[in-house]
């Protein structure tokens, strides 16, 4: 049979991927893609009735059994189709999410559109106005850059990953705690896909918002407003998993 990638780090944007991507790097028992975002399963243009995962595979050393393989693509968690691609392609792949308070999450992933030049709006017509600009692309209330509301839904789009795994497969992690406990998180990890922790782990961080002249804050309004959109999902998620995510103090 042939080897199989392991695991995914299959989100959230903006909630830590790039720096659990990066701690990943210095386990020795773990081998990486050789890029951090893969971006296979969230590919539209594949024939997924017979999905051709050549090209995927060129991205790892599958030959090499000694380690366990893994990427970090946080668009899998959100993306329709993803998650059921991942389990037709490997049913027991070990999943890795990475949570943050959405509401920041939010803001965090408009600045980074607008730093990028591909959001030229204010946050608070994208997160209220600015959310019917789903509704004009494709697939049809899905968006790749403008999703800054939709992808915080994290009690529904876990829902979706254990309708299609295990529970045991999938870690749940709040972003704020690989901040704080580098160590303790990357030892979750480690366990989760069956390697040992490294000795030393440096802490670190990347990824830190551009410097812009950014239109907008996230004031007290946004963040009521957006508190109010996220409550039932919020609750949601708590009931699948039990887990409170922290809000952050605004920027």
């Amino acid at each position: 049979m042939e080897p199989k990638v392991d695991f995914m780090v299959i989100g959230a944007q903006k909630a830590g991927t790039t720096a659990l991507f990066d701690y990943l790097g210095d386990v020795p028992g773990i081998g990486l893609s050789d890029v951090k975002e893969a971006h296979f399963f969230d590919d539209d243009s594949q024939d997924w009735g017979a999905p051709d995962y050549g090209a995927y595979h060129a991205r790892f050393d599958l030959a090499d059994r000694g380690r366990v393989w893994g990427e970090a693509t946080p668009i899998y968690l959100y993306w329709p189709n993803c998650l059921a691609r991942i389990a037709a392609y490997n049913p027991a792949v070990r999943l890795i999410i990475l949570l943050r308070d959405p509401v920041a999450r939010a803001y965090s992933h408009w600045r980074m559109e607008y730093a990028r030049g591909v959001e030229t709006n204010p946050f608070d017509w994208c997160i209220r106005q600015g959310r019917a600009r789903l509704f004009g692309g494709e697939p049809w209330g899905w968006h790749r850059e403008f999703s800054y509301v939709e992808r915080g839904f994290y009690g529904e789009q876990i829902e979706a990953a254990l309708a299609l795994f295990p529970r045991e497969q999938i870690l749940i992690l709040r972003a704020e705690d690989l901040d704080r406990d580098p160590a303790g998180a990357l030892a979750k990890v480690c366990a989760h896909v069956g390697v040992a922790p490294p000795a030393q782990v440096r802490p670190r961080r990347v990824h830190e918002a551009r410097a812009a002249a950014y239109p907008s804050e996230l004031g007290p309004t946004d963040i009521a407003w957006l508190r109010d959109i996220y409550g039932a999902d919020a609750a949601r998620l708590r009931a699948l998993t039990g887990l409170e995510l922290t809000p952050e103090p605004a920027p």
